[in-house]
């Protein structure tokens, strides 16, 4: 699995990049300028790193996701749960609702879910 662990500067330009995609790169480096104060090899550094996290790519001067946002919280929360609870659910469930008491909403939410994967096998 890739490290799709980031620090805080790092997801602040990627969550800039899926806000933008497809952006070329010198619009990037603009926009990083103005949003982040960064200068153009801050910006070229940082693209790289996520570049070789798989993260995202800069094909013919254009910068896109591989992966979506949505597919990059998956992951993040997978991986949390792995090294956290040895990758039960239940127990991160558990620990989750030892102090927040979960919504009548929440709950069907929940119970939808875990009814929508029972049917799947």
């Amino acid at each position: 699995m890739e490290d799709y662990k980031l620090g805080v500067m790092e997801t602040k330009f990627a969550e800039l990049m899926w806000d933008n995609e497809p952006i070329s790169s010198g619009d990037l480096v603009k926009l990083c300028e103005k949003e982040l104060a960064w200068k153009k090899s801050t910006t070229y550094t940082m693209l790289r790193r996520l570049i070789d996290r798989s993260i995202f790519q800069n094909k013919d001067g254009m910068v896109t996701s591989l992966i979506s946002r949505q597919e990059f919280s998956s992951l993040q929360s997978e991986k949390f749960v792995e090294e956290t609870f040895g990758g039960s659910l239940p127990q991160f469930l558990a620990a989750f609702t030892m102090r927040k008491k979960l919504s009548d909403n929440e709950i069907n939410e929940l119970q939808k879910l875990i009814d929508e994967k029972r049917g799947e096998f």
